[in-house]
């Protein structure tokens, strides 16, 4: 059911493989998500309408993994100390490539905001320097560079990774703690906030597509997101049994393809429809596809494979391909292209994307985090 993955090292325990292929699918499609918003004047026309959903994903695999990773460990080997070393040299050397990449094609750019205001260096620094330690931007402030309000403006994605913190915090300190039954109990209220907030519109946007940014309801749309997903994630971790299933990694793979590709729902004026459309996504179906991809077992070595260099590249992938998706929204909008005009280019990006995070996880994060570990974690 399991195997060691290269992602995995610092963890003496091995991932489900057919869980690490699932997050590089739902990766791979927020690849196309952002790409097609480069084509969208409004959430109706986006071809992959509800790829946002993917961290909600995200966030239920983490906390499924985290549970089953440490929670028997707390008694033995582990200690708060510990556990946040080892989240900190798993999720960190990324973070910092993301945010570096992303000074570096904002320069090349030409540290412009999107309305063509012009932007220091060493405010484009003061940036780099906050999203390195995942300090998020306060809009309308200096280090806020782009102008569009995000919370890390060199390197969008960052932001997930900043609830994905607080949630391994909340883990530590006071989630793990609780009793099966409290555990329970936190997930329902947060589901009951978290359907409510989507299906009322407080993001105001239609969708669940929110904790990018500080402004408005977006911080407490992003924590409820989290804090569901992740708690359901831990649950489950808890109480699982695997049920019997052939060919979980395909059936699971295409329903992830289904559900975020699916069109808006409804006309743009009753938004509680799209709302309640994420809401059953995020709440029942995803918690549903995690269990059975963790109940799943690949029987043949292409799939074997393909989970593999699947999982391996899942979080490269998602934390740095941001960086030139704003160089590719540039230039899109400078010449006002269409799809067709420039979809040679768009699978360029894609492509591109693939082959770097690949590059950054063999020659830059594994190596980095094999010294980490050797010099933090290993025990003298």
């Amino acid at each position: 059911m399991k195997n060691i993955s290269s992602s995995a090292f610092t963890d003496s325990k091995p991932h489900y493989e057919l869980l690490d292929g699932l997050r590089g699918v739902a990766a791979l499609l927020v690849i196309w998500y952002h790409v097609f918003e480069g084509f969208a004047t409004s959430p109706i026309d986006q071809q992959f309408n509800h790829g946002y959903l993917a961290v909600d994903f995200f966030f239920i695999l983490s906390g499924f993994v985290v549970g089953y990773a440490y929670d028997d460990r707390w008694k033995t080997t582990m200690n708060t100390k510990d556990f946040f070393k080892r989240r900190l040299i798993r999720l960190h050397p990324m973070v910092v490539m993301g945010a570096v990449l992303g000074a570096i094609t904002f320069y090349i750019q030409g540290c412009e905001k999107w309305d063509g205001a012009h932007v220091t260096i060493s405010m484009v620094m003061l940036a780099m320097l906050l999203n390195l330690f995942l300090i998020p931007a306060v809009p309308g402030t200096g280090p806020e560079v782009r102008g569009n309000g995000e919370m890390y403006p060199l390197n969008g994605p960052s932001w997930s990774l900043f609830f994905e913190y607080i949630g391994n915090i909340l883990y530590a300190l006071f989630i793990r703690r609780l009793s099966t039954k409290a555990l329970t109990a936190l997930v329902v209220l947060a589901g009951i906030g978290l359907a409510s907030f989507a299906i009322f519109n407080y993001s105001g946007y239609g969708h669940l597509g929110v904790g990018w940014t500080l402004s408005e309801y977006n911080l407490i749309g992003g924590l409820l997101r989290m804090l569901f997903s992740f708690s359901i994630g831990l649950l489950m971790s808890r109480n699982f049994k695997p049920v019997h299933i052939r060919g979980a990694f395909w059936i699971c793979s295409l329903a992830i393809v289904v559900l975020l590709s699916m069109p808006y729902i409804g006309d743009g004026e009753s938004p509680w429809m799209n709302g309640l459309y994420d809401s059953i996504c995020a709440i029942l179906i995803f918690p549903m596809l995690v269990y059975l991809g963790a109940s799943g077992k690949a029987t043949d070595k292409a799939t074997v494979r393909v989970c593999k260099f699947l999982g391996d590249i899942s979080y490269p992938v998602y934390i740095i391909h941001y960086p030139f998706m704003y160089l590719f929204y540039a230039w899109l909008w400078s010449e006002k292209l269409t799809f067709s005009q420039s979809w040679p280019v768009a699978l360029a990006l894609f492509l591109g994307s693939i082959l770097l995070a690949y590059l950054c996880l063999k020659l830059y994060d594994e190596p980095l985090r094999r010294w980490l570990s050797k010099k933090f974690l290993t025990k003298k």
